[in-house]
């Protein structure tokens, strides 16, 4: 099972916050850093300061400032970007890094960020999305000298270049949602990754199988993707250590534990197990203290180890 960590700026991170902890995650042996993509923050009991910041401008500069993990988003919303400057984007950090960008890619869902920053927020998304996929994977996936176009109902591409390319062959697209027909059918359809975004552990087999279905209905065989989940993760040696950090996120110990990656370390070396059976694949650790790298650094120590 691969470990990676998953942030959330918008609550309050600068970019030199953000590049400790994606060198921290580099240099204990973690997958990948990957990061929200929103422009404010949520709940009344953090003040989101410094500000925002821009996902992909950071993965630009950590793209530079690393050298093996893997970067990507989780995920870029279609609100924010039209698909051509977002492929345009998202090829250039992969140059920049070398080949190890990741596009995670939904609906949006947060109006009150599209609010405060001015950006249109359709009622009606999924549209949207399908289109995005499909004109960001098609622009990739011209061979250079030919150029794209693309008439849908948002968007109209005319003779574009389709350039520049990015490094990787494929860069991977992730996929995911709790829907049981749009997001299967588009996860077969474009993904190389699903994601279930902070499930009920219960349903896990289900939505997998899901999205098994789907693929079989196009023709495309499902261990092609990758299945993943995204869990906030909370964890100490002792009940005193991980009641500290479930404090210092705002969280109780008890609401942790039944949704989350939480507790001391056989508990949580005992839930990934659990996950890996539901076949979970690779694991998003949602950390909320970004401050607190000595909590990576546990993770890294006494769970990573301990796991197949």
């Amino acid at each position: 099972m691969r470990l990676r960590i998953f942030t959330e700026p918008q609550q309050g991170a600068s970019y030199d916050d953000l590049l400790a902890v994606a060198q921290a995650t580099e240099k204990l042996g973690f997958d990948a850093f990957f990061r929200s993509d929103h422009y404010l923050a949520m709940g009344d009991h953090v003040s989101g300061l410094p500000g925002p910041t821009d996902a992909w401008t950071t993965l630009a500069g950590l793209a530079r400032e690393t050298e093996r993990i893997r970067l990507g988003t989780l995920v870029s919303s279609v609100t924010y970007r039209p698909p051509g400057v977002l492929a345009i984007q998202v090829a250039q950090v992969d140059q920049m890094s070398g080949g190890r960008v990741e596009l995670g890619l939904g609906t949006g869902w947060f109006e009150q960020e599209h609010l405060a920053y001015g950006i249109p927020f359709p009622a009606k998304r999924f549209g949207m999305l399908e289109e995005q996929l499909e004109v960001i994977t098609g622009l990739w996936g011209t061979p250079v000298g030919e150029s794209y176009s693309f008439a849908g109902e948002h968007y109209t591409l005319v003779d574009s270049p389709a350039l520049p390319k990015p490094t990787q062959a494929r860069v991977p697209v992730i996929v995911g949602g709790g829907g049981a027909k749009r997001t299967p059918a588009m996860a077969a359809r474009f993904a190389t990754e699903f994601n279930l975004p902070f499930p009920d552990f219960a349903d896990i087999p289900a939505k997998f199988a899901g999205v098994r279905a789907a693929c079989e209905a196009v023709g495309r065989d499902p261990k092609e993707l990758v299945y993943s989940a995204a869990l906030i993760a909370v964890a100490g040696a002792d009940e005193a250590e991980f009641t500290r950090r479930a404090a210092a996120v705002g969280r109780e110990p008890a609401e942790l534990r039944e949704h989350g990656i939480a507790g001391t370390t056989g508990e949580v070396v005992d839930r990934l197990g659990a996950l890996a059976a539901d076949g979970v694949e690779c694991v998003y650790l949602q950390i909320m203290d970004l401050a607190d790298l000595d909590h990576l650094d546990f993770i890294a120590r006494e769970v990573m180890p301990q796991l197949d």
